[in-house]
């Protein structure tokens, strides 16, 4: 043991304190860095620093150290202590192996250089991925879930519904496998909700689109009610829209309230959405002070354009005048948040800013500001259309308001078009006082004569204004100007034929129109012109031949479909006749006349259940007439359905207690039947007999005693007497052609020329030649469809 110890060399003198001060370098962490051992030993794996002995003091001189290579050199460390392999005092410090640092002496021998160990040959393959694993298979099931929901998302966009719905439930129906699969593997909380709720909301969404309704609200039912989905709530809105479609209303807004009441305020615009829902179905179903308040407060707070027409459209329901100023102006205030047309202006000649003008002048963002501007010119034109009739005392000062209001807005250029559709709607009423001017119309002609009398254009308007005062020689003696002038002037040509037809010069008018047929060969109204014309000249075939091309060119036209089944029935030919009618009920199902033949057709053809749809449809059009609902029930009477027939007539009753005809069938059915009401409908029935007796009896009484005092005037007998009864006779041939029609005051007369609809101007009835303008300008023949089969001038 003793061999090991080290003992301190002698000094001069003996030091009881010497070596307390020494510095041991073993505790100097802060030069670590600088420590080259260290750092080697860190980066490499030339094995463990050894432990550090105690240093004696007094013993820093180094020995000479033997290596294994037999070098004597003097090896020292870094701090001072013997070296491995050192031979210190005699004794040989053991060695320590190196093979862990992949180190032998072998290596050296005859070996190449080979530092990235190329000659090992080539990396073993990676090792192959496990695909029967739980987890893979719950991965790749996943990735399958995403895919369908998103083909199902394409597919509804390319309009494929079905498919789109196919895909949607084949993702769910995944999508359950794979939350069984999950909850196998892992716990519950790692499932991946946001999948399932796409999953869900997309299947939800096309069961909608496939108006598959309550499979659509089944599913939002499932999202709403788990409260592990945020935001859920929000889906109330499609519920209440779904609710909407189906024409449930208090649900829908019970649904949108209860979406309204989770969505927060700071998400304005949706709520305001929501608020616009809910004042719709108000209206829907009849709620107008309640939508007039839901609209209200969106104006209020972020106005535009449909909330202020529904607002529009609120008011007019409830009849507020001053309420519907007052939105109709809001309305107009309503900011388009749209770029002026000056954007699209080049400023200056710059070919890079000219080019990129060029570019933006009809991208998507400028299709969309116009597709904004035509929306709003739509509404405040249907606005304004709508209350122009009610807000003033008549239609005329209303729409005047409108336009006034249009010029100081921002529609500056909508005030004229409100001025044309002001005389359109004249147009339409037929009520043609209000713009016909002639006195006007008539100075301004002879101006436009004064200067320039070879035009052919002012010839042929003063000609035009000669014709609305009633000289019709005169009217043609311009016309005919005004073609040898221009002998191409068409407006003048068609407007002597119509005048030549007025003074019944019915070869001459033929002869005009049938020229005008060879430059306009399809025009409608010249080839009406020459059917009419041989009409009235008594030759149905050319007529009907004329009609045929009419029909060839206006196929839709009812009123010629309808001409020319009257001259079929004229000529015998009753199949072609019912053909032709039929062809007009069809596209215009309100010409009363039409409905009545069709009606008496199926009688006479004793096919009575198939005129009922026709007489309970005249019954609609005229619903104060009794002569159509006692066709119905004697339809039914004849067809056998005396309980049916029994039942109508006693609405009929009930609605016209007055009626003997129908008191008369009602007794008659009762006694067929042994009904016990027949002696309650006799009562009435004598009781009705004998006041229209009564009455007959006064009404003869005062003719007898009028007949008197007329027979002791002044003057001849014998020739007053003839006059009245010529009068009378005239008078009475009146009275019972009156009474054969239904009353005056009725909307519409099946004998009258009355229009069938405000909107509908007959083409082909008897009409007052007036006078048209040839203005190089012609009104949109959408809204005159009918109108070019009239016997209208053509003014210049």
């Amino acid at each position: 043991m003793m061999q090991n110890v080290h003992l301190a060399p002698e000094t001069d003198e003996d030091d009881l304190y010497s070596g307390y001060n020494d510095y041991n370098p073993t505790y100097d962490t802060e030069e670590l860095e600088n420590d080259t051992a260290f750092q080697q030993a860190v980066r490499t794996s030339h094995g463990r620093r050894p432990p550090i002995t105690a240093k004696i003091p007094s013993t820093a001189v180094t020995r000479p150290v033997a290596t294994g290579y037999g070098s004597k050199t003097s090896l020292a460390s870094s701090m001072g202590r013997p070296m491995t392999g050192a031979i210190q005092d005699g004794v040989t410090r053991p060695m320590t192996a190196v093979r862990a640092a992949g180190f032998t002496k072998a290596a050296l021998r005859g070996s190449a250089f080979d530092p990235l160990g190329q000659s090992r040959g080539p990396a073993p393959p990676l090792e192959a991925k496990n695909e029967d694993s739980p987890e893979e298979k719950i991965r790749q099931l996943e990735k399958k879930v995403n895919e369908l929901v998103e083909e199902s998302c394409i597919a509804n966009s390319c309009g494929d519904l079905k498919l789109a719905l196919e895909k949607a439930k084949d993702a769910g129906r995944k999508e359950r496998v794979l939350v069984r699969q999950r909850e196998q593997v892992t716990t519950p909380e790692n499932i991946n909700l946001d999948l399932t709720y796409s999953v869900l909301f997309n299947l939800a969404s096309q069961y909608s689109a496939n108006e598959m309704y309550a499979e659509a609200l089944n599913t939002y039912q499932v999202i709403v009610k788990n409260k592990m989905f945020s935001n859920a709530g929000r889906l109330k809105v499609n519920m209440g829209n779904i609710y909407l479609k189906q024409r449930n209303y208090s649900k829908a807004i019970k649904f949108y309230r209860m979406a309204l009441d989770q969505i927060p305020s700071v998400h304005k615009e949706m709520r305001i959405k929501i608020m616009q829902n809910i004042g719709v179905t108000f209206i829907k179903t009849g709620q107008y002070s309640d939508a007039i308040n839901s609209f209200e407060h969106i104006m209020s707070m972020a106005p535009n354009l449909k909330a202020g027409f529904n607002l529009i459209l609120s008011y007019f329901a409830v009849g507020d005048r001053d309420k519907m100023k007052k939105a109709f102006q809001k309305l107009i205030a309503v900011p388009l948040e749209i770029d002026e047309d000056d954007k699209y202006i080049s400023p200056s000649d710059d070919p890079h800013t000219n080019l990129v003008i060029e570019a933006i002048k009809n991208d998507h963002l400028r299709q969309m500001e116009r597709e904004r501007k035509a929306m709003a010119e739509k509404y405040i034109m249907t606005a304004a259309k709508l209350i122009a009739p009610v807000i003033e005392t008549s239609f005329a000062v209303g729409y005047d308001w409108c336009v006034e209001v249009v010029k100081a807005s921002q529609y500056v250029e909508l005030a004229n078009d409100l001025e044309i559709n002001k005389a359109i709607t004249y147009l339409r009423q037929k009520d043609f006082n209000q713009e016909n001017e002639f006195a006007q119309a008539s100075s301004y002609a002879d101006l436009a004569v004064n200067s320039d009398r070879y035009n052919p254009s002012a010839l042929t308007n003063k000609g035009n204004t000669v014709f609305a005062n009633g000289d019709y020689e005169k009217a043609a003696e311009f016309y005919k100007e005004a073609l040898r002038n221009d002998s191409s002037c068409t407006e003048a040509l068609y407007n002597i034929g119509l005048t030549y037809k007025r003074l019944n010069r019915l070869d001459e008018a033929l002869d005009c129109f049938l020229k005008l047929h060879a430059i306009l060969r399809n025009s409608a109204q010249v080839l009406y012109q020459i059917a009419n014309v041989y009409e009235l000249m008594e030759d149905p075939n050319q007529a009907i031949e004329w009609l045929m091309q009419l029909i060839s060119v206006v196929p839709t036209d009812s009123r010629a479909l309808s001409k020319l089944g009257e001259l079929y029935d004229s000529e015998g030919d009753k199949s072609q006749a019912f053909q032709y009618y039929y062809e007009s009920y069809r596209y215009f199902p309100s010409n009363i006349e039409v409905i009545e033949w069709l009606g008496a057709y199926y009688i006479d053809t004793q096919f009575c259940e198939k005129a009922i749809q026709y007489f309970e449809r005249a019954s609609l059009i005229q619903p104060t007439q009794v002569k159509w609902q006692l066709m119905v029930a004697s339809c039914f009477r004849r067809s056998g359905n005396y309980q049916k027939a029994l039942d109508t007539y006693k609405e009929i009753h009930r609605k016209f207690p007055e009626n003997v005809e129908c008191l008369r069938f009602l007794v008659r059915l009762c006694t067929d039947i042994g009904l016990k009401e027949v002696q309650e409908y006799a009562t009435k029935l004598k009781r009705l007999e004998k006041m229209k007796e009564i009455r007959e009896q006064r009404i003869k009484s005062g003719r007898d005693s009028s007949g008197g005092s007329r027979g002791r005037r002044e003057g001849s007998a014998g020739s007053d007497s003839g006059q009245n009864c010529t009068a009378s006779s005239k008078g009475e041939r009146l009275s019972a052609k009156l009474r054969a029609l239904p009353g005056t005051n009725e909307p519409y007369e099946s004998s009258s020329n009355k229009e069938i609809d405000a909107s509908y101007v007959d083409p082909l009835g008897p009409q007052a030649e007036r006078p048209k303008t040839a203005a190089k300008k012609r009104i949109d023949e959408d809204d005159f469809a009918d109108e070019e089969l009239g016997d209208d001038l053509l003014p210049e």
